[in-house]
């Protein structure tokens, strides 16, 4: 049954239109956030990342992709083909109450379909429309179809990523979508904001190239300021050391000095000199990198990780080791931050996934009041919702968010 906790979104309802991730992604973070988020789909097949993978879990002739499951809980769906003119209208129904509408079709597609923005706006002119391309709605290259790696490529992300200049590598998770469904999310909740000022609906358009130009940080700035063209530099910082991924007698451990007063300490914890030539300070200590990593390697070899970082720890100096995601799932500071959340799904039964990434609190009488929606929807299965949506539609039904799926 659909969890009824509210949440700051709580009387909202979402129009997720999208498929594969950046768009699920920011109507996934709308539903964490209390939320009603309906999610529209083609029929017969549903969200193209049903069908991503492997892995998929569950029986052979029902499997379910691990994929969908990460980006689309704390959802309703219903299956609409949007060229008939049943699917249209009831599109159409759906706007007319929603408050926000997400899409990341290609640019021109849902104008063909005749749900540009304007008739949107027209329909439900208090309507929030987010849309997310991969290169933009207008410009030279707007048609271009986006795809995460691609992106990653074309925004310069994987240019600043891997070992070193001759072995550029994509980040580990699709980077490009997921930051541009949150930019797309913050800039739901911006344009909510506003509409309460003014009663009007508004389109926000974010892109995959531009959330990777969005989070280039002080490499952006060393490119435009200071006129340099960074390289990977694996697992090392460009403008900090030691700074970096270090190797110990039995695996390796990370430390972060990132200023003078923690390199005083790292040298007085391992009988290092601070005034070492070419050490001396953070400028001269990049310059001198290599060397820099030669000799703190050289007296970590002589502890094995475990003991490395609590005399790191003891030591002051900001230090981690590098866990796998088995590891961070089961990590008892990860699960007291509601990291990884439990829902009950139609097909797999019990699974477990990752939790939302906010929390919230009250003050009452001084003392702080967890408000977090603990209760979550296992994402839906391909029109699972149609009959109860199309009862809240016709009236038929409540209009509440959380009490329309049937148990």
């Amino acid at each position: 049954m659909t969890a009824t906790e509210t949440g700051p979104l709580s009387g909202c309802t979402v129009i997720d239109l999208s498929r594969a991730l950046a768009g699920p992604h920011a109507g996934m973070m709308l539903g964490d956030l209390g939320a009603r988020v309906i999610k529209v789909e083609n029929p017969g097949r549903g969200d193209d990342s049903r069908s991503w993978g492997p892995p998929f879990v569950g029986p052979d002739d029902d499997p379910q992709a691990t994929y969908f499951l990460s980006c689309n809980r704390n959802k309703e769906s219903i299956a609409l083909d949007l060229k008939s003119e049943t699917g249209a209208e009831t599109l159409r129904a759906l706007i007319a109450r929603a408050d926000v509408l997400i899409e990341n079709f290609r640019t021109g597609v849902l104008e063909r379909l005749g749900f540009s923005p304007a008739q949107c706006l027209e329909i439900n002119p208090r309507l929030i429309i987010l849309s997310i391309t991969g290169f933009g709605h207008d410009g030279p290259e707007a048609s271009r179809a986006g795809y995460d790696q691609i992106a990653q490529g074309e925004a310069g992300l994987m240019s600043l990523t891997g070992s070193g200049p001759e072995d550029m590598q994509r980040v580990g998770v699709p980077i490009a979508d997921l930051l541009a469904g949150i930019y797309g999310s913050y800039g739901v909740l911006a344009a909510l904001l506003e509409r309460e000022r003014t009663g009007r609906g508004k389109i926000v358009r974010t892109s995959l190239i531009a959330g990777m130009v969005g989070v280039h940080a002080f490499q952006g700035t060393r490119t435009t300021v200071a006129g340099e063209t960074p390289l990977p530099g694996g697992n090392h910082h460009p403008s900090l050391s030691p700074y970096g991924l270090f190797a110990s007698r039995d695996g390796a451990v990370q430390i972060s000095v990132g200023n003078e007063s923690l390199w005083q300490k790292l040298c007085a914890a391992f009988d290092i000199d601070p005034a070492t030539p070419g050490m001396a300070d953070n400028a001269a200590r990049v310059a001198n990198r290599q060397a820099v990593i030669d000799l703190i390697e050289s007296r970590f070899s002589e502890f094995d990780s475990a003991d490395l970082l609590e005399r790191l720890s003891s030591a002051g100096i900001p230090a981690g080791t590098v866990r796998t995601l088995p590891e961070v799932y089961e990590w008892e500071q990860a699960l007291s931050q509601g990291l990884k959340v439990s829902v009950d799904h139609p097909v797999l039964g019990g699974i477990d996934l990752p939790g939302p990434p906010l929390r919230f609190f009250d003050s009452v009488d001084g003392a702080e009041v967890e408000t977090t929606k603990t209760s979550h929807d296992a994402p839906p299965l391909l029109d699972e919702d149609a009959e109860a949506i199309a009862a809240w539609l016709t009236g038929d039904a409540p209009a509440e968010p959380g009490t329309d799926r049937q148990e």
